[in-house]
């Protein structure tokens, strides 16, 4: 007897692979996030805290000539060049607070790898449910089928937590994935950051830092895929009845709606509201062949735009004062290849590419998946074999 699978059902079973490979990945991941995070070695870790960036207030060091720091209100921000990790001047960096939606972006560092854009899944009830009251929403419909790519637009553009539950679903589960989140920041060098919500929705315990969200913007934009969607400014989102609607980027500083001038050379990467954090936002911005990534986090004044331009006076000033001041501290390793000396060429940030589909660089997980749908199809030929011999 030979058992014919039509390309849909072999997609399915590919999902259905990836997604119980990953329930089981995170597991030793979960068990460690269960205990107390040991952090660094003791040695390193009274070398990393005695840096500046564990200092309260501002931190820069000025050269002659170089202008001061824009005065910010906001409770804390860092200005980094995204090449090299350097960062330029912070304020608090290390201030726990809440991320409000810039904690997507650790959600997709996490999640992106592991499922392509070109996979298609119909969306059940289970995977909506827990969608917390008041969450930004991009319209997933349940019964409705949608490739993963359009979901990812989602997430960045309309920071839709409806999106976020799906693709948390197919990649193991709510729980897995924050776990798995955990772990993720762990092996960035991001230590400030404890995620219980991967959407960035309030929940007691969970913060970042200017600091982590750096790490995290600066990582981000390594990535191809990552690159071009949070850099997209609109997009068409799937409707009932095989329509479609248009779906603009939040982030003001990119768009330019509401008011607030787009900034020249914007890359991204992604903004958050909630009425904990307030309004946060990791921006990263590319003038005369360097990049800077900029994180701010609750301005204390001027209003729900105030975080756009407390962050283009600080990406004004970093392009001004980049090669002009002393670095007060680094980004980790994590986001950004290890420096091999004083003359190591910067990391590149990836450009944007065209291509939505997302297989290339996921070999791994779809040789497992296609392995997994092989056992799938045995068990299913030898049950029927069974069956007719019975």
């Amino acid at each position: 007897m030979t058992i014919g699978f039509s390309s849909r059902a072999v997609r399915s079973t590919c999902v259905l692979c990836v997604a119980g490979l990953l329930t089981l990945m995170p597991a030793a991941a979960a068990a460690r996030a269960g205990r107390p995070d040991p952090g660094p070695p003791g040695g390193q870790r009274a070398a990393e805290q005695s840096s500046p960036l564990y200092r309260s207030g501002t931190q820069v060091r000025l050269r002659h000539g170089v202008p001061g720091v824009p005065g910010v209100s906001a409770l804390s921000w860092v200005v980094a060049d995204a090449g090299t990790g350097e960062v330029l001047a912070a304020h608090d960096a290390h201030r726990e607070l809440p991320p409000a939606s810039t904690l997507k972006t650790l959600f997709a560092l996490t999640v992106l790898p592991v499922l392509p854009g070109g996979i298609r899944h119909e969306v059940s009830a289970d995977d909506l449910a827990g969608i917390g009251p008041g969450s930004s929403l991009v319209g997933v419909v349940e019964g409705q089928t949608y490739r993963v790519s359009d979901l990812w637009n989602g997430v960045f553009l309309n920071s839709g937590n409806d999106a976020v539950h799906v693709l948390a679903s197919l990649a193991g589960g709510w729980s897995a994935t924050a776990s798995r989140m955990q772990a993720e920041a762990r092996a960035l060098g991001a230590r400030d950051t404890h995620v219980r919500s991967p959407d960035g929705y309030d929940a007691p315990g969970q913060v970042s830092s200017a600091y982590d969200l750096a790490v995290f913007g600066m990582a981000g934009l390594r990535r191809p895929d990552f690159a071009r969607y949070c850099s997209r400014v609109d997009a068409m989102f799937p409707g009932r009845n095989g329509d479609a609607y248009g779906i603009m980027n939040t982030n003001r500083l990119l768009t330019g709606a509401d008011g607030v001038e787009p900034y020249p050379g914007l890359i991204g990467v992604k903004n958050g509201y909630t009425s904990n954090a307030g309004n946060t936002l990791i921006a990263a911005a590319r003038r005369d062949g360097r990049s800077l990534v900029v994180t701010v986090m609750n301005p204390q004044e001027g209003g729900g735009h105030a975080v756009y331009e407390e962050a283009r006076s600080l990406l004004d000033w970093g392009f001004e004062a980049a090669g002009r001041v002393d670095p007060v501290g680094s980004l980790p390793a994590g986001g950004a290849p290890p420096r091999q000396g004083p003359q190591a060429a910067p990391a590149a940030v990836a450009r944007p590419s065209g291509d939505e589909s997302g297989w290339p660089g996921t070999g791994t997980v779809l040789g497992v998946a296609a392995l997994g749908a092989g056992v799938t199809a045995l068990g299913l030929r030898l049950r029927l074999v069974r069956d007719g011999g019975r």
